[in-house]
């Protein structure tokens, strides 16, 4: 008899942690606490100035590969070397934080991670 309740007991704390767990990640979605990358991101001209002042003191400035123009949209090539946002960026434009950066051609490249599309190009 123990031993069923003791095994009734642990599925019933199982099944609430997993409840749990799964109220908290939907509410980290609706608050934005996780959101994730898209293809797109429309930032401002002062989050523009913030992101290049963060970035382009760290960025190393590679070279484009023959025949590639960076645009919104544009996937870019697996030669291209893409990198975590500062903490100060993520910091400052919180919106960027599920996005990597590359510099082409002192243009500051926000990256989708999951298709390596351009999101965002940020000049000085």
């Amino acid at each position: 008899m123990k031993k069923s309740a003791s095994v009734a007991v642990a599925a019933m704390l199982l099944l609430s942690s997993v409840s749990v767990a799964s109220a908290a990640s939907h509410m980290s979605n609706r608050t934005g606490n996780s959101a994730a990358a898209s293809d797109r991101l429309d930032l401002s001209d002062a989050q523009q100035k913030s992101i290049w002042k963060d970035i382009s003191r760290h960025a190393a400035n590679q070279s484009a590969p023959s025949g590639f123009n960076a645009a919104i949209g544009t996937a870019i090539p697996a030669s291209v070397s893409t990198y975590p946002l500062p903490r100060a960026a993520a910091r400052d434009v919180p919106a960027v934080k599920p996005y990597r950066y590359a510099m082409l051609q002192n243009k500051v490249l926000i990256v989708n991670p999951s298709d390596k599309k351009i999101a965002d190009i940020v000049t000085k």
